[in-house]
């Protein structure tokens, strides 16, 4: 099974990006990515998947059920929190927008058929975690504490350039009190710290790697668009070139009942964290503030 898909490698039909349970070999975690032509709706069933439609860029209208929700999006992942809609599992949702968008689809296998709700971009809390080089923005829009769901636990990742991210290396893969068992995705995108945006190839690099009863190794330079599938093991750090600001989407599901999102640092680099109590948060952070005009 490969763990690291190149940009457009896992296209499928309309979809820039399809990982399903199937397709990645596990039980529960999915992502697609979805490029709406100006005024071309994209119908879709959810089918066993509850589902978020959460702008990239642009904005879109959501319909499920014969009820719309609109989708104010933003221009993109660097730009501003964002709004969001719920699927339910058993759907079919329609996707239009009037300029055009890319709409990311986080999901989870579900087992409950929630509610269609929208989710303001002013309720998505906004963490500085981590302090100097390893200093990150996460965007809680999808986490146990900030919206519901039946399986589906996401957030948004948002590292400066240089900054070392998902550190130090820690994994969710079996069930006891400090982890939760939860297969993980990661969606990357890049901007570049060039005058006007102009430079060299977008690159990160992203590191996972087993136990010895579980071994997996991925070391990947890492691009736009580009994905990672961690189905076990220790995962970090995601490192982010000099030349780039790094954005990754998070998606992670697993089969326990209550839906938690716990995790167990690696012994030989947890002790890194200890060390942040004597540094500041990069101030390059935060890269911009929740619509109420602050951090959450």
């Amino acid at each position: 099974m490969a763990h690291y898909l190149p940009a457009g490698s896992a296209a499928d039909g309309v979809f820039d990006l399809v990982v399903t349970p199937e397709s990645a070999a596990w039980g529960y975690s999915s992502l697609r990515v979805l490029t709406l032509a100006p005024d071309v709706p994209v119908t879709f069933d959810t089918g066993q998947d509850e589902m978020i439609a959460l702008p990239l860029s642009g904005g879109c209208t959501v319909t499920v059920d014969g009820q719309t929700f609109h989708l104010q999006g933003r221009s993109g992942v660097f730009d501003a929190v964002t709004d969001f809609a719920y699927l339910p599992r058993d759907s079919s949702a329609t996707l239009t927008s009037a300029a055009g968008a890319v709409i990311s689809l986080p999901g989870s296998r579900a087992t409950r058929r929630l509610p269609f709700r929208y989710g303001p971009a002013s309720g998505v809390p906004v963490e500085l975690r981590g302090a100097g080089s390893s200093s990150r923005q996460v965007n809680n829009f999808a986490t146990p504490a900030a919206f519901e769901t039946d399986k589906l636990i996401a957030c948004e990742v948002i590292t400066p350039a240089s900054n070392w991210s998902s550190y130090p290396p820690h994994k969710h893969d079996e069930v006891s009190e400090t982890e939760s068992e939860l297969e993980e995705i990661y969606y990357y995108a890049f901007r570049s710290k060039a005058p006007n945006g102009i430079g060299g190839k977008a690159a990160g690099y992203q590191r996972v790697y087993g136990t010895a009863d579980r071994p997996i190794e991925v070391l990947e330079e890492i691009s736009d668009g580009d994905v990672v599938l961690i189905p076990h093991g220790w995962h970090g750090p995601a490192m982010a070139a000099p030349s780039h600001d790094m954005y990754y989407l998070n998606v992670m599901a697993g089969p326990a009942a209550e839906r938690a999102w716990l995790i167990s640092d690696d012994p030989e680099h947890g002790w890194v964290r200890d060390t942040w109590v004597d540094q500041a948060v990069d101030s390059r952070l935060p890269f911009y503030l929740s619509s109420e005009g602050e951090t959450t």
